[in-house]
């Protein structure tokens, strides 16, 4: 148990998928929070965090100015406000990426492409450092929302926005041609964050690291005749020598191992023709390494 009165301030936006995601890894690393309908403020139970509700274009300023300790936020937001942050952890959700797109069956052939144009986007200052990059002059129009629609009513050549999914672009006629940055949630970290927090970040980073691991990995247990078992051990990629045990019927064993997720298919695939069967998959709450 803490005994210091000392407590992470964190911010976090006051309402969507971003939220939602944020409150989830917190929960899954045992971290309650205490908050009600149209809060600002809120405690967690038994650690001592207290989160604020921001809007989340304003998250960068308030981490900047020392108000709050740390933000959860997407690093497309982070690039864009220019403050002076430091990157802590990236978060592996609200991935998404900021894209040029322009009305379908346009001659794209490249950023030159919007030599003269008119762009509309929310991301006034990461299209003009593409633009910069590439050497183009282009005519920006900053939008504050419905960026996609810019094309159709004839305001814009092309647009610059947020992509997941690319149905909104495909809805609205348009084509996704360059990616001008890959996006996630990720921790920010103020340079006048108080020493006296520091203890607190760091549980918190490893707890949270401790959720990702085990997101991104699966127990797997399998039996198998004995004669596979260097095959199968030679196919898994464990964290070490996977755990054999031998069955109850002669000739079998039950092998035991952690695989990634990225590779799991795969494996999986591979250890069927190895001989391995009864394969059972079990997701991992928690996972410290």
């Amino acid at each position: 148990m803490e005994t210091s009165s000392a407590r992470l301030k964190i911010a976090v936006q006051k309402s969507g998928r971003l939220l939602d995601d944020s409150i989830k890894i917190l929960k899954e690393c045992g971290i309650k929070i205490d908050n009600g309908k149209d809060q600002l403020k809120a405690s967690a139970r038994k650690f001592p965090i207290d989160l604020l509700f921001l809007r989340n274009s304003d998250i960068p300023q308030y981490v900047q100015d020392g108000v709050a300790d740390i933000g959860i936020i997407g690093q497309n937001t982070v690039v864009e406000k220019q403050k002076e942050l430091e990157e802590v952890l990236r978060l592996g959700f609200s991935k998404c990426r900021l894209s040029i797109a322009v009305p379908r069956n346009t001659p794209y052939t490249g950023p030159e492409f919007l030599q003269g144009k008119r762009i509309a986007t929310s991301y006034p200052n990461s299209l003009q450092g593409f633009l910069d990059q590439h050497q183009i002059q282009a005519e920006i129009h900053e939008i504050s929302g419905s960026v996609e629609i810019a094309p159709n009513i004839g305001l814009a050549d092309a647009i610059c926005d947020l992509v997941s999914t690319g149905s909104t672009l495909f809805k609205n006629g348009l084509e996704e041609k360059d990616i001008i940055l890959k996006s996630e949630a990720c921790i920010v970290k103020s340079k006048k964050m108080p020493a006296s927090v520091e203890p607190i970040l760091n549980k918190l980073i490893y707890r949270i690291k401790s959720v990702l691991t085990a997101r991104n990995n699966k127990y797997l247990l399998m039996n198998a005749p004995n004669d596979s078992i260097k095959q199968i051990i030679e196919i898994l990629p464990g964290m070490k020598s996977p755990t054999v045990m031998p069955l109850a019927t002669d000739g079998w064993s039950s092998i035991h191992t952690v695989i990634s997720e990225d590779r799991f298919w795969e494996i999986i695939e591979a250890l069927e023709g190895a001989g391995a069967q009864g394969i059972l998959v079990i997701p991992i709450e928690k996972m410290i390494i």
